[in-house]
């Protein structure tokens, strides 16, 4: 299948890149600087992405079966500027399904966050739970995702939308600003001091997604029967939680087994009663759409500290 990544230079957008065009596909990196072919997809085709200009984006969809929308507004970005957040995240994203579906793209799947749920995440979760995070990222989100199931209910395109939870993993290349990531983030203590600091008491709840099994996830809703639906969302994670501590202790035992060595963990004993609710990040609708899970954390996290070790 021809498959437009956007954002396809960013964190999410270069690995899934790499895991479909392995896969055979022909895929063409979507960017807003024009740039050549990444020497780490070089079967890629490179497209500039002109967001304001409709003609642009129109001649961007033409010979695509599936567009990956994995542009974005970050959330730290969001916090700083709500309305290019609800300009891009939301306005955007909808005129980029319509001109999809007029081109006659068959798919168009949308990167969203688990986060519209509630921050922090808590309980069981589904695709049922009402969202009521009222954070910038996360609302501008629900906009997108109001957006694109309304074109697909006026235009000949399936929809979906992915929520992702806490994703980590080793980038595609130096360049994506993945590093405020708490799992990216401690992997690059690990190696740059030695040691792992947590702001919090490690307590919290996460469900964390190993970057190579949200790619596997992501190309499984490329290739899924959608009949007789034309609009369908998942929840795209691990479906087990684990505390920030408990992750901490992964990496450290991992730096033990590669490195020989094993740093410290530190906390922060002044947020000791933060909350630490369970979470059940329910992942049952796409396993019973027939994915069944293949790669492990371990090895995201070992590919995550060597890229470390020889970037940083």
């Amino acid at each position: 299948m021809r498959i437009l990544i956007t954002g396809g230079f960013g964190f999410i957008g270069g690995r899934v890149a790499q895991h479909l065009a392995n896969l055979g596909h022909q895929i063409t990196l979507g960017t807003r600087n024009s740039e050549h072919c990444p020497t780490w997809l070089k079967t890629a085709k490179v497209a500039k992405t002109d967001w304001q200009n409709f003609d642009s984006l129109a001649s961007l969809c033409k010979g695509i079966d599936i567009i990956i929308h994995a542009a974005g507004i970050n959330a730290q970005d969001s916090v700083l500027d709500p309305h290019s957040a609800h300009q891009f995240n939301g306005i955007t994203t909808g005129h980029l399904a319509n001109i999809a579906a007029e081109e006659g793209v068959k798919r168009f799947i949308y990167l969203s966050t688990a986060h519209v749920y509630s921050n922090p995440l808590r309980g069981a979760i589904d695709e049922s739970t009402h969202p009521i995070n009222k954070h910038p990222y996360a609302s501008s989100h629900l906009e997108g995702e109001d957006a694109i199931r309304n074109v697909s209910l006026r235009l000949p395109i399936e929809t979906i939308i992915a929520r992702l939870s806490n994703i980590y993993g080793a980038p595609a290349s130096p360049n994506p600003q993945c590093w405020s990531l708490l799992t990216n983030d401690l992997c690059k203590q690990a190696i740059e001091r030695g040691e792992l600091h947590l702001n919090t008491s490690g307590n919290q709840k996460r469900d964390f997604l190993d970057m190579g099994t949200a790619t596997e996830m992501l190309a499984f809703l490329c290739q899924m029967s959608m009949s007789p639906k034309k609009s369908l969302t998942f929840n795209i994670g691990k479906g087990n939680s684990k505390s920030l501590f408990e992750m901490a202790t992964t990496i450290q035992n991992r730096c033990q087994v590669n490195f020989g060595f094993t740093p410290k963990i530190y906390i922060n004993e002044k947020n000791i009663s933060e909350d630490n609710s369970d979470l059940i990040f329910k992942i049952d609708r796409i396993r019973n759409a027939g994915y069944s899970p293949k790669k492990n954390e371990v090895s995201e996290i070992d590919n995550l500290l060597n890229f470390c070790k020889k970037h940083f």
